[in-house]
């Protein structure tokens, strides 16, 4: 379900910080090619299409940008529009529902 070149990392610090400040307890994170996981092991993680779906719109974002121009974008949009109204993350949720 996974392109080759997309690596999960699970128990990873910076999904692990991500979680402690959405108060969430399952968290996965993207940073370029990677899915930082936290809470959750890969093989749980993969059985979960939609989620799967949503961090790979992520992957597919950073490719479009790049990984700095990404960043600054998305924090101008979390800022702006806050989380969930975030431009990046309407897109992640839109690709959850694309058979």
């Amino acid at each position: 379900m996974l392109p080759p070149q997309v690596i999960v990392v699970e128990n990873a610090w910076l999904a692990k910080i991500a979680a402690l400040k959405m108060g969430s307890q399952r968290v996965a994170m993207v940073v370029g090619r990677r899915i930082y996981l936290w809470g959750v092991n890969k093989a749980d993680f993969l059985q979960q299409p939609a989620w799967v779906k949503h961090e790979l719109a992520h992957v597919a974002q950073y490719q479009r940008y790049g990984v700095v121009k990404f960043l600054i974008l998305y924090v101008f949009e979390w800022i702006k529009n806050g989380y969930y109204n975030n431009r990046f993350e309407v897109e992640a949720r839109a690709a959850e529902q694309v058979p």
